[in-house]
């Protein structure tokens, strides 16, 4: 089977991951060769059994049974070794793409942002789950198949040379068409099924999209458009699937063909030689080589199908490792030292960043914030309040300058460390599939009941997790299940609230909530915030005026800077901002 460059690098890396269970490899091969020795014993004791049948009323049946009772040993001990090495075949495989899911789902957690806002979710999830699955299924057909087939060649050749090299000869002559015809195939598929691959990603990630948008597809109407959409993916993923089982199931019968010629030799072959007079060929040798030819030829169609399903667990396996290999962040540094005794001065010095390097945002970024210090970010959408919040966390790392906590540069925290010195409520909610109480508790949860129960009351998410069927034990489902946005961000504010950091980070942190609600979460935050640096982004500027400084940004530049009164004074862009909140057409 000829292969590319880019497949026999993935097939290195997967004998790299199974010779971790080189042990359950060693017996696998084991139990193969055992298995196959013993049914390539069974043609040779039921050939001596029809020799023992001379003819009618004339069986040697002081032959005959022992060779009967033989034969049912070896059959009983070969479908105990099959199991056996069934049992081994599985562990080796799941726990092969068992490892590979964690090596993929622990790069995941070190890619830098930029790749995951660059690659569709269902997409990543598709290599995760859907490739890793048919990786599985073309290993397992690899361990079950592979080596047993390729035994069986080997051995039943060494079984038909020891009683008729002219027969075996014939038989090795006509070989080398079947697997040629194997290799013509397999070579072609490998492009089809890899199109196959990417084709069912897209349509993971189209998916996975309209689920966790459906209201807003439904709102605008556009379900017949989206519908479209989809038949067009998959369409092509039916093409895609068409075309590579279409070519590679040409395997199959065209080696079948081979091999009932190469069965019609042996036949022919064995037949004149049992006829030829003084020759040694029996009757029962003749029965043992045909059953031969058969198990012989017999893994030709299984090795063929076994390439083919090969070619396309390679393909999901190259897929898989691109994920796995994908760059991580850059590193901590190797003398990075952990954040200690947090008061939350922080300080932005001539910072420079883009998303997209032919595209500017922030241009030498300059900001002191003093411990204790609130600061608001406003200004129009896409001016990079957001960027600033993304820097501070070191979800992105500045093109050039520096941005410092307590006179730290970030580059020199650790980010588990940076990170625990932040409190984080966004726009956009997130909660996972567990308890009331595992989610407030995410950041602690260590957490006593009465610290949780007291943030929730402090958030005002108390009152309807009481009403919930199991109050703090009720199990929420994936994103919050059927929590209101405003519970949501409730809950996700209480999670702040209970790990009490010395810096808080509000992006949007109320935007779902209604007004008199967020007039007493605004004052639990007055009360959090009280001697904890914040920085607080938000678009309604009414719930910004006590901030102590409020940034205003305008094409990744801050434009003015005071407190809300003497900007209101200015008359500049942020009395512009404030003032449009109020005007009516």
């Amino acid at each position: 089977m000829r292969t590319s460059t880019g497949q026999i690098g993935t097939i290195k890396k997967v004998l790299r991951h199974i010779g971790r269970y080189r042990w359950l490899v060693l017996a696998s091969l084991i139990l193969s060769a055992a298995t196959v020795l013993l049914t390539l014993a069974v043609p040779i004791l039921v050939g001596r059994a029809i020799d023992g049948i001379i003819g009618a009323g004339q069986v040697r049946f002081d032959i005959v049974w022992p060779l009967l009772w033989r034969i049912g040993v070896c059959v009983a001990l070969t479908a105990l070794g099959t199991w056996v090495m069934n049992v081994v075949n599985n562990r080796v495989t799941f726990d092969v793409v068992r490892d590979l899911r964690e090596e993929a789902l622990s790069r995941i957690h070190r890619l830098p942002l930029s790749y995951i806002d660059a690659h569709p979710h269902g997409e990543t999830v598709s290599r995760v789950i859907a490739d890793a699955d048919q990786f599985a299924d073309g290993l397992l057909m690899g361990f079950t198949q592979l080596f047993s087939g390729a035994l069986t060649i080997v051995f039943t050749l060494a079984f038909m040379l020891t009683q008729s090299a002219l027969i075996t000869l014939v038989v090795v002559c006509v070989t080398p068409l079947s697997l040629f015809v194997a290799r013509f195939i397999a070579t072609r598929t490998y492009a089809m099924f890899r199109a196959q691959s990417e084709t069912r990603g897209e349509q993971t990630a189209f998916i996975n999209e309209m689920i966790g948008n459906l209201k807003v597809v439904q709102a605008y109407g556009r379900e017949a458009a989206e519908t479209a959409r989809f038949d067009g993916i998959n369409e092509r993923l039916r093409d895609c699937s068409l075309r590579a089982t279409f070519f590679s199931s040409l395997t199959n019968p065209c080696t079948r063909f081979v091999n009932a010629v190469v069965y019609a030799l042996v036949a022919l072959a064995g037949a004149l030689a049992a006829l030829a007079p003084g020759s040694a060929m029996t009757v029962g040798m003749l029965t043992a080589f045909l059953s031969y030819a058969n198990q012989y030829t017999k893994p030709f169609n299984e090795i063929s199908g076994v390439v083919t399903e090969l070619q396309n667990a390679v393909a999901c396996a190259a897929r898989l490792f691109e994920l796995i290999e994908a760059p991580v962040e850059t590193p901590d540094a190797p003398d990075a030292a952990p954040l200690s005794d947090v008061r939350g001065a922080v300080a932005f010095d001539h910072v420079y960043f883009s998303y997209v390097k032919d595209r500017r945002l922030i241009e030498d970024f300059n900001l002191s914030v003093e411990p204790g210090c609130r600061v608001a970010i406003v200004g129009p959408t896409g001016c990079g309040k957001t960027t600033l919040i993304n820097l501070l966390m070191r979800f992105y790392d500045a093109d050039a300058g520096a941005i410092s906590v307590e006179g730290r540069d970030v580059r020199d925290i650790p980010r588990r460390s940076l990170r625990e010195a932040y409190g984080m409520v966004l726009q956009e909610t997130w909660l996972k599939n567990a308890t009331i109480r595992e989610n407030i508790a995410m950041g602690r949860p260590d957490a006593p009941e009465d610290e949780i129960v007291a943030a929730a009351k402090a958030s005002h998410a108390h009152g309807f997790i009481r009403r919930l069927p199991n109050g703090y034990d009720t199990v929420v489902g994936e994103d919050g299940g059927q929590l209101s946005q405003g519970q949501k961000q409730l809950l996700c504010i209480a999670r702040v609230m209970l790990c009490l950091p010395p810096i808080l980070i509000l992006d949007e942190a109320t935007s779902s909530i209604d007004t008199r609600t967020e007039l007493k979460i605004q004052s639990a935050f007055a009360k959090l915030m009280a001697g904890r640096t914040s920085f607080i982004v938000a678009h309604r500027l009414s719930t910004i005026r006590e901030a102590d400084v409020i940034l205003v940004m305008r094409e990744g530049k801050i434009v003015e800077q005071g407190d809300h009164d003497s900007l209101l004074k200015k008359g500049g862009f942020y009395a512009e901002l404030y003032n449009s909140q109020w005007s009516v057409e």
